[in-house]
């Protein structure tokens, strides 16, 4: 794909499936790890954010959380009037 002199009228359009964040949280053990993540996506307007890897280490956890732009099977925004990107 081609995007020299386009204009992105959306980046979030450009998105095939789904976006990660991954961090630090700090926290007293794995269940709170887990509230926090997930307050996290609340916080971000993620709506429902899925928890994909979360390690505790005493002090925190190291966490990666997914949000589903296309779940799989879905029609891609990429694949609706390419002309129009």
């Amino acid at each position: 794909m081609k995007m020299e002199n386009q204009e992105i009228k959306s980046a979030l359009h450009k998105v095939l499936d789904a976006i990660d964040i991954e961090t630090y949280i700090v926290c007293n053990d794995e269940k709170e790890a887990k509230q926090i993540a997930l307050k996290l996506g609340e916080e971000l307007n993620l709506n429902e954010v899925d928890i994909m890897y979360l390690e505790f280490d005493g002090y925190g956890a190291r966490i990666r959380l997914r949000k589903y732009i296309h779940k799989p099977g879905n029609r891609y925004n990429y694949l609706n009037n390419q002309s129009n990107n």
